[in-house]
């Protein structure tokens, strides 16, 4: 999943990416508004979190900006401007959610899932691949209904293969989708992490489900054999 935060606060910033990496997150950062626009038409964000008060371009406008342009990611507002108001001008701008400064880590994680789980299609949070299920609302996997302890990075590299069931996907493709520019790695940090999941998710079950594809790709088989 990968997360654009424009807000030009360096310091909440920081704290941002670091909680949110934690949580298996990529994330991005614009400083200001006029930044923050250019890098949601570049690249393909899951959620963008936005500050209001921001140099060159503020928040609403940003928002505005983005709906007027057919972009639909759902825009998370992060502000300290608290006002019935300034809440109503932020929503009907065209964001989605609104969270008032200072917040808790906990309720923006849940704010985010929240957004995730109403933006995406109906049946496509869960997922069953023969006997292995992906949660991706509540970041959790089972197989034969036993619950598998993942890390966030692990969890988010199986995410990506499960997005595209039966389908080859390059490790470049994965490392642009679980890693942020900010923390770009070579492309063999992936086969460390496929290494990982294969030994927790298919051979203390007998399967292989993760397949290995000729010139560099890897693929998720939807029968979970």
């Amino acid at each position: 999943m990968r997360i654009l935060v424009i807000d030009d606060d360096a310091r909440l910033v920081a704290l941002l990416k670091q909680g949110l990496r934690a949580e298996g997150y990529a994330v991005d950062a614009a400083h200001d508004g006029l930044e923050g626009i250019r890098r949601a038409a570049d690249e393909a964000y899951d959620v963008i979190i936005l500050d209001v008060m921001m140099p060159r371009m503020n928040g609403y406008d940003v928002c505005a900006h983005l709906r007027s342009t057919g972009d639909r990611t759902p825009i998370l507002m992060l502000t300290a401007k608290d006002g019935d108001y300034d809440q109503a001008e932020g929503l009907e701008t065209g964001a989605d959610d609104y969270l008032i400064k200072p917040f808790s880590f906990v309720v923006l994680g849940a704010r985010l899932r929240a957004l995730m789980r109403r933006t995406r299609p109906a049946g496509q949070v869960v997922q069953h691949l023969g006997d292995l299920e992906i949660d991706s609302a509540a970041r959790r996997c089972r197989r034969a209904g036993i619950e598998i302890q993942l890390t966030a990075r692990e969890f988010a590299v199986l995410a990506s293969l499960a997005e595209h069931p039966d389908t080859a996907v390059h490790k470049t493709a994965i490392l642009d989708t679980v890693w942020d520019s900010a923390d770009r790695r070579g492309p063999n940090i992936v086969e460390v992490y496929i290494s990982a999941l294969r030994r927790k998710i298919d051979r203390p079950f007998g399967r292989a489900s993760i397949e290995t594809v000729p010139g560099g790709s890897y693929r998720l088989r939807s029968d979970g054999a």
